[in-house]
């Protein structure tokens, strides 16, 4: 199991879209940073002054975050961070694509998309692989007719 240090050290990048948007707009000053984050960014003590004030940003937030996470949360993160680094080059491209993609919906899209997840994750657990037992087994052409169709039902009860 990756250290905390290794993990963030290879991870930084996780927090920064939320790092650019929080992101004071000067350096981060090793001294300013409180001692808990200081314990934590410690392999990075000595080159702290050399790394720009982007990567700074991120760490410093990267390490508050990690810092404000319970239990759970970290090991939930560790999983995620190892289940990301096991993948091959090319299923990284593939979910990076996706995720832009996702990025590209509208929120209403967006919304669609998370009511429509809830509402699967709510099935039993037998009913969820019975549905994608059934959708696996269908013809690539097939299997995007049924999603277009997906895209263009109406919802119930009208729009929300």
């Amino acid at each position: 199991m990756p250290s905390i240090t290794d993990v963030l050290r290879r991870t930084s990048w996780c927090w920064l879209p939320l790092a650019l948007a929080a992101a004071p707009a000067r350096a981060v000053e090793w001294a300013d940073l409180p001692e808990p984050q200081r314990e934590l960014l410690a392999p990075y003590a000595e080159q702290w002054s050399t790394l720009d004030e982007a990567r700074q940003r991120r760490l410093a937030l990267g390490a508050e975050r990690w810092l404000d996470m319970t239990p759970e949360q970290r090991r939930t993160f560790r999983d995620r961070f190892q289940r990301w680094q096991d993948l091959s080059p090319e299923e990284r491209g593939r979910l990076l694509e996706r995720l832009r993609q996702y990025r590209e919906l509208s929120p209403e899209q967006r919304r669609r998309i998370r009511d429509n997840f809830e509402r699967f994750k709510a099935l039993p657990p037998e009913r969820r692989q019975e549905l994608r037992q059934r959708f696996q087994r269908l013809p690539p052409a097939e299997r995007a007719r049924a999603l277009q169709r997906l895209r263009e039902r109406p919802r119930r009860g009208g729009p929300r």
